[in-house]
């Protein structure tokens, strides 16, 4: 009897309850403000230190059909972050350009065909599919930084006894809580300091990128491009659901979770904002950590706003047979298209 489960299914019913009245006695722009105040409030946008970006090249490697440069780059509060930018081999115009923001795993090698180590996989692709890769392929530039609390930014003692593939985000996230910072908002103003530097690249054509998630990698993703409108076209890939019914509903990776999120707005919510602006779904109908039922959910909730906006031809999806792992049969070929349109101004 004294199990807290029904008071806390209570509690979810009384939040979704205030904020359904509230959004009945508001207009949709000043819905659409206020969830995107409520959002940089979570994400802690601006208290920390915005830094100079201070590229710095540090090796450019010729592979089969690409250019692989190492860059790092200087973010907010004195962080540095390691990236890869994979270039079109013998394109001489400018292209467009695509944030590849990984999931868990061992970090930006894992979707830019390498090991762990740096040294070039010639294997099949794991469930990350390597969809850096099949962006540049595309003719993309793409950048993928290494997200805090992976691979090389993990913090020291996970980096003890050549481990592979953990991670520092419970470390990370309890730590930053002290400051009053969330994991996820350093990542997303890291993920907006990468698009800074897109875009001073003279190879790069346009003011605007493409960006393609993938689990957590999505969920960056989501939150960049809801309030970074230099983002035409997302990707949002095994990540897409309501947090009922995945993060509340399972146990997930603290990095997952917003402060203050339910107080005013549900996932499907803050994905919404991305309107009229590009979007496509891609999930897995065998996946346990984002289940397909609550997909649906949140495509259809989608599907109203796109609608709403004048822009249901530019939301996209794909629910395919798999489980948690990237499937860009349909996803690549959207984001080809989006951001053609994008650059053409159609």
């Amino acid at each position: 009897m004294w199990n807290p489960d029904a008071i806390m299914e209570n509690l979810y019913l009384s939040y979704e309850q205030k904020r359904l009245a509230q959004m009945r006695e508001e207009s949709a722009d000043q819905t659409r403000e206020r969830l995107k105040q409520g959002l940089a409030n979570s994400l802690q946008i601006g208290l920390m230190t915005k830094d100079e970006l201070s590229p710095v090249l540090l090796e450019r490697v010729e592979r089969k059909d690409h250019i692989q440069e190492r860059i790092e780059f200087g973010t907010v509060s004195g962080f540095r972050v390691p990236a890869y930018v994979l270039i079109p081999k013998g394109k001489k115009e400018r292209s467009a350009a695509v944030l590849a923001l990984h999931g868990h795993g061992y970090g930006s090698r894992q979707i830019s065909g390498m090991h762990a180590d740096g040294t070039e996989n010639t294997g099949e692709p794991d469930s990350h599919g390597n969809y850096a890769l099949e962006l540049v392929k595309r003719g993309f530039i793409v950048m993928v930084p290494e997200i805090i609390g992976f691979g090389d930014r993990r913090l020291a003692e996970e980096l003890k006894d050549g481990k592979v593939g953990n991670s520092s985000c419970q470390a990370l996230a309890s730590h930053l809580l002290l400051y009053g910072i969330s994991l996820a908002g350093l990542r997303v103003q890291e993920a907006q300091r990468a698009i800074d530097y897109l875009l001073t690249r003279e190879d790069v054509e346009g003011d605007s990128v493409g960006c393609f998630g993938f689990s957590g990698g999505a969920l960056i993703a989501s939150y960049a491009a809801a309030l970074d409108e230099r983002v035409k076209a997302t990707v949002l890939c095994a990540f897409p659901n309501t947090f009922k019914g995945s993060i509340m509903h399972l146990r997930h990776c603290i990095d997952n979770y917003l402060p203050g999120a339910l107080a005013y707005a549900e996932l499907p919510d803050l994905m919404g904002l991305i309107a009229p602006r590009s979007l496509f779904i891609a999930s897995g109908r065998q996946d346990r950590i984002f289940p397909v039922a609550t997909t649906e959910v949140a495509i259809e909730q989608l599907k109203g706003e796109y609608t709403r906006a004048g822009a249901a031809e530019r939301l996209g999806f794909h629910l395919y047979e798999g489980k948690h792992e990237v499937n860009g049969s349909q996803a690549y070929p959207w984001l080809v298209e989006a951001m053609s349109k994008e650059l053409s101004g159609n």
